[in-house]
């Protein structure tokens, strides 16, 4: 904090802060008061589950929501990959898409019909600003091995 009372900096992760500020005057008698602030850090290119990956028969599908905090439009490239247990990808969705700046919780499902095997589903999402020469990029993948046992 400066002298002057600014407060400045910059966050070093994605989150939630709460801090406190409080002032207080020179006067007599002293008059002083506090306020909480909560700071939401989001990041610049966001993807959560929406609809979680799960088997349906033979098909994996499910859903995503990609979220754009930037001031600018982004050209956006997403694929879902299915990766079988001995390594064979498959790809299960692929978009490309503007994503209009300040746009939040967009879905993108996905989905496809794929063999028998265990395959845990890759999520990559991959965000462009040509004119800035930015890349933004966010990733996820589910927590275990999903098991298609009926075949195509």
């Amino acid at each position: 904090m400066e002298a002057d009372g600014l407060l400045h900096g910059k966050a070093e992760r994605v989150g939630d802060f709460e801090f406190m500020v409080s002032v207080r005057d020179g006067s007599q008698p002293q008059q002083a008061v506090q306020k909480g602030f909560l700071l939401r850090v989001r990041s610049a290119l966001s993807l959560k589950w929406k609809t979680p990956a799960h088997v349906t028969g033979s098909r994996i599908e499910g859903s995503v929501e990609v979220s754009n905090t930037t001031p600018d439009d982004i050209d956006l490239t997403f694929i879902v990959m299915a990766v079988q247990d001995n390594g064979r990808a498959t790809a299960i969705g692929y978009q490309r898409l503007v994503l209009r700046r300040g746009m939040l919780e967009q879905e993108l499902p996905f989905g496809e019909t794929l063999p028998r095997g265990s395959y845990v589903v890759h999520v990559d999402a991959v965000g462009e600003v040509a004119a800035k020469n930015l890349i933004y990029r966010d990733r996820m993948q589910t927590p275990g091995a999903l098991q298609v046992s009926v075949g195509p």
